[in-house]
């Protein structure tokens, strides 16, 4: 399958090459340096991820947008703006898939390891949840459990065949007197 995949993303190294440093190697895209003829000379991918992240804010906060009327020429100028921020982040993203699908060839126990890793912290988060869950179900059952309690304690009544009345007619007002 690796074979297969060889020539898949542009500057990939056939399987068993040694990957390059951050730096990226001459003639392929690196993190740090990126695809030639795409960046200024000492502009980096990182570098251009930031200026566009930069820009987004810029656009929204600048004068000259808070000052215009004409607000298709805003709209446009912010999407321009956007749609290159969206473009690097793609081009980051693709880097590190790259890194990764190199990475999962050539030590493929790491990537296994990573995944357990990944598991287990998945499952300590979800007992943590359960715990969470039970000390609230616990809670919420001793207070139902202390209503029940409260309800089915028989109420100092009255005993005797007028009993009845009696607690009836402490639960009515008494008539206002008028003045």
């Amino acid at each position: 399958m690796a074979s297969s995949m060889g020539g898949m993303f542009p500057g990939q190294q056939p399987p068993g090459a040694h990957p390059p440093t951050g730096s990226g190697a001459p003639g392929q895209p690196g993190l740090l340096t990126g695809p030639p003829g795409n960046r200024g000379a000492n502009n980096t991918l990182v570098d251009e991820l930031e200026a566009s992240f930069e820009a987004c804010f810029a656009s929204l906060v600048s004068q000259d947008y808070v000052n215009g009327t004409d607000q298709e020429e805003i709209r446009t100028g912010v999407d321009q703006c956007i749609q290159k921020f969206l473009d690097v982040a793609r081009q980051t993203e693709c880097f590190f898939l790259q890194k990764r699908l190199q990475l999962s060839v050539q030590k493929p126990e790491q990537v296994e390891k990573e995944d357990a890793s990944e598991l287990k912290n998945e499952l300590q988060r979800k007992e943590m949840l359960i715990q969470k869950h039970l000390t609230k179900i616990h809670h919420w059952q001793q207070v139902l459990e202390d209503i029940n309690v409260q309800h089915k304690k028989p109420t100092e009544l009255p005993q005797g065949p007028l009993a009845f009345l009696e607690q009836a007619s402490a639960n009515i007002p008494a008539p206002m007197k008028p003045n």
